[in-house]
């Protein structure tokens, strides 16, 4: 996440959240829907488009990646604590893909399961909305701050 350009001020990281979401270009072209935001967890949701397909109607590995790192940055921000500086980046990503979507609505399940002074490490699991499907699961390491 950049710099955030709000003139109403957060006031919790999930506040930022709600914020930045519905204005990020790249969160707009995945599609990406906010769920839910927890005090550790984030749970979004990217619905099946023609526009995010590799061949045929399958789900793009790209789009995937987006998602596993908007997940990430989510479960980051999520919860009370909000920076003195509203800026934020991905340190590292890596993701595996379990199995290929075909025209499913997609969750995206975001937890941090670890929290420093400016470092979070963060899982995020992409499952099918319809059934719960396990799709791919990423790790990821975000600095807020």
């Amino acid at each position: 996440m950049s710099e955030l350009d709000t003139t109403q001020a957060p006031t919790s990281g999930s506040e930022a959240m709600r914020l930045f979401l519905p204005n990020s270009p790249f969160v707009r072209h995945l599609g990406i829907e906010l769920i839910e935001l927890g005090d550790d967890h984030a749970r979004l949701r990217m619905p099946y488009r023609d526009n995010l397909v590799t061949i045929g109607t399958m789900v793009h590995g790209g789009a995937l990646a987006g998602c596993v790192d908007i997940g990430i940055m989510a479960a980051a921000w999520a919860g009370p604590r909000i920076p003195e500086k509203l800026r934020g980046v991905t340190v590292s990503m890596s993701i595996e893909f379990i199995e290929a979507a075909y025209a499913e609505d997609l969750d995206i399940i975001g937890t941090r399961v670890r929290q420093g002074r400016r470092l979070s490490t963060c899982t995020v699991d992409i499952a099918t909305t319809e059934g719960g499907r396990l799709i791919a699961k990423g790790l990821g390491t975000y600095q807020v701050g």
